[in-house]
């Protein structure tokens, strides 16, 4: 498949925009409708310069990349698959956000249920949403999910085939129909990370009291990690509208997805006790009291959720964009232009996820109730590996 590259995304990372309005009122949803028209950047908006050095750097030479071009479905006819982490032997772990099912899938085989969380509350962007496998899952075998029930957003685990009721990590956080966040993911730390949404109430995001609107550092038991910015507290960053996608590169920092309101959707740089100024600031702001973005687009573009990092790339999956996006990190951890992969093939996109063998599996999200579902829908795609030279820094992408 031949690569697209967006203009607007490309002038947005040579010149990116302040917001505009930042204390706008908030959306009736965190994901925009699949059908709206691209938004183009706003005439009026004050422009400043992205503060990336790339003096000296040459790209990717003998980056290894994907063949997207011949995906192998490896599962069919799910509704609204959302978390997705894989078991030892290369079989992965699906969250159905809806009913609340755990599926096992795996290629060449039929999708299998084997669990459920009793009391998932769904509703509009609520449910079953996260899954983590344990790093030491052969010798703990232990599971962790993050969802919403009628009261409550929690973090749990458990074993698969147990009768024994999930264990409580976490519970008490505001839930609501929209802006629950809930991507969950190991670091390299060895700790579980947990983005969690302002729940729709936007001024909890710089409430250090709430754990809405953070990034969550949290203790496989679910105790408070050693090492978090503030004492005794879970919250590893604040100042997040909706956090869906958490990645590691192999320097071992982490990048975040995140849905803005109705100007910017960000990629985030996660630094611990960084302030990412949600509601107060909406992209980028060039205050020093907040962290700016390193990457932004028009929602009509992305709508991000999940997120893995690869072989020198930052996947990325889009809703509303119904893409996934490449943006090429260096190691220094400078980003280069994005490029759109699979725009408008497959629809609505919600989890990315290495597997193993290094495939990339891609979970569709078109039965969410905000797409227009195709035979077979939801599906989840893999994508092999293959080799070839990619340069998406200086501004240009080489098209493949």
């Amino acid at each position: 498949m031949r690569r697209r590259t967006v203009a607007v995304v490309a002038a947005v990372l040579a010149i990116v925009l302040a917001v505009t309005d930042a204390h706008a009122g908030d959306r009736p949803t965190g994901e925009r409708p699949a059908d709206g028209p691209d938004r183009p950047v706003p005439a009026g908006a004050q422009q400043r310069p992205v503060a990336l050095d790339l003096r000296g750097f040459d790209g990717l030479a003998g980056w290894s990349g994907y063949d997207l071009t011949r995906p192998r479905v490896v599962a069919t006819g799910l509704e609204a698959p959302w978390g997705l982490d894989f078991l030892p032997d290369g079989s992965a772990l699906v969250a159905q956000r809806d009913r609340g099912t755990i599926l096992r899938v795996r290629p060449g085989r039929p999708a299998r249920q084997v669990a459920r969380i009793a009391d998932v509350a769904a509703g509009g962007e609520a449910g079953l949403l996260g899954l983590a496998v344990s790093p030491g899952y052969r010798r703990d075998r232990w599971v962790y999910a993050a969802y919403t029930t009628a009261t409550d957003i929690r973090i749990v685990r458990f074993r698969l085939g147990s009768s024994r009721a999930p264990q409580v990590l976490v519970s008490g956080i505001a839930r609501s129909a929209l802006h629950d966040g809930g991507r969950i993911a190991f670091g390299p730390d060895g700790m579980l990370y947990a983005g969690i949404g302002d729940a729709g109430v936007a001024t909890r995001a710089q409430d250090l009291t709430s754990r809405n609107g953070k990034i969550l550092r949290i203790r496989p038991d679910g105790g408070v990690p050693p090492g978090n910015p503030f004492p005794g507290s879970l919250v590893y960053s604040y100042g997040h509208r909706n956090v869906q996608g958490l990645a590691w590169d192999r320097q071992g920092r982490l990048f975040a997805t995140e849905f803005g309101q109705s100007t910017w959707d960000e990629v985030n740089r996660i630094v611990p006790g960084g302030n990412y100024g949600w509601p107060l600031v909406e992209g980028v702001a060039g205050d020093p009291r907040f962290r700016d973005p390193v990457v932004v687009w028009p929602p009509a573009q992305a709508s991000p959720s999940g997120a893995a990092f690869t072989r020198g790339t930052l996947y990325v999956a889009a809703l509303r964009g119904a893409r996934l996006w490449a943006v090429p990190v260096d190691p220094a951890g400078r980003v280069g232009v994005p490029v759109a992969e699979l725009a408008g093939t497959y629809g609505r996109l919600r989890t990315v996820e290495v597997a193993p063998d290094g495939a990339l599996w891609v979970a569709t999200s078109n039965r969410d109730g905000r797409g227009t579902p195709a035979a077979g829908d939801d599906r989840i795609l893999r994508f092999p590996l293959t080799h070839r030279r990619h340069t998406g820094f200086g501004g240009r992408a080489v098209r493949n």
